[in-house]
């Protein structure tokens, strides 16, 4: 092992110690590093972050995000190696627009639970109608809504587990009663439609499998999706 993949596993551990994920960090830094050697630097330059951050032919936003991650690690280097040089901000002019809340009216709600109780097999509907409706009552999102295991959801207290939530935190989510009556009938829905033995997951889309985040989202009806400008505001849905 070199020196610099050294002190990327020893920045990544630190940092995630403290909470951060870092996923894309993970994988793009031991490839700055194969980039710094291959270049025959011992440590990071400016110019060499720089070259590397561009090496994707995509957009400046691309090698702006790229370049935040050389940066981060930079600066940690920096503290153990004086020669280590930290690329300046604003190499790339980037711009990231955030996109614009849509807010779900009363009857939006009802359309989107409508078409997900059209869709087949019954389990399938069953399954979005109950994390639809979740999402709506609660606020979660939709990563956290798909993850509980049946032991994280208890309809006796009303209280939903989260675990491993953002920032790698756990948190209690109470439910109102008529969300929890909702859940008992979907509990009793799927007993009935999968019986045991099945995966520990409280939603399933089909027997022996769990719900991922893309499929959720696939069955919003189209309408009710973000807009493929986020930066455009959409028009406020009728009455």
């Amino acid at each position: 092992m070199s020196a610099l993949t050294g002190h990327v596993e020893d920045c990544l551990r630190l940092r995630r110690a403290l909470g951060f994920k870092l996923e894309r960090a993970g994988q793009l830094l031991p490839q700055l590093v194969a980039y710094l050697e291959a270049a025959g630097a011992g440590t990071v330059t400016s110019d060499l972050a720089i070259a590397w951050a561009r090496l994707p032919d995509t957009t400046p936003n691309h090698w702006a995000q790229r370049l935040a991650i050389a940066r981060g690690f930079a600066r940690y280097l920096q503290a153990i190696d004086p020669a280590a040089e930290v690329p300046p901000p604003g190499v790339f002019p980037a711009r990231r627009h955030r996109p614009s809340p849509y807010l779900f009216t009363q009857r939006d709600i009802c359309r989107v639970l409508e078409a997900a109780l059209a869709l087949r097999p019954p389990l399938r509907a069953a399954t979005h109608e109950a994390i639809f409706g979740l999402i709506a009552a609660s606020g979660m999102r939709i990563g956290e809504a798909i993850g509980p295991d049946d032991g994280d959801v208890d309809l006796d207290t009303g209280v939903i587990t989260l675990r491993e939530a953002k920032f790698g935190r756990s948190r209690l989510v109470p439910l109102h009663p008529a969300v929890t009556q909702a859940l008992e009938r979907y509990a009793a829905e799927r007993g009935r439609l999968c019986p045991r033995p099945r995966p520990a997951a409280f939603f399933l889309p089909g027997a022996g499998t769990r719900l991922d985040r893309s499929g959720v989202r696939g069955h919003v009806p189209e309408d009710h999706r973000r807009p493929r400008h986020p930066h455009r505001r959409r028009p406020a849905p009728g009455p």
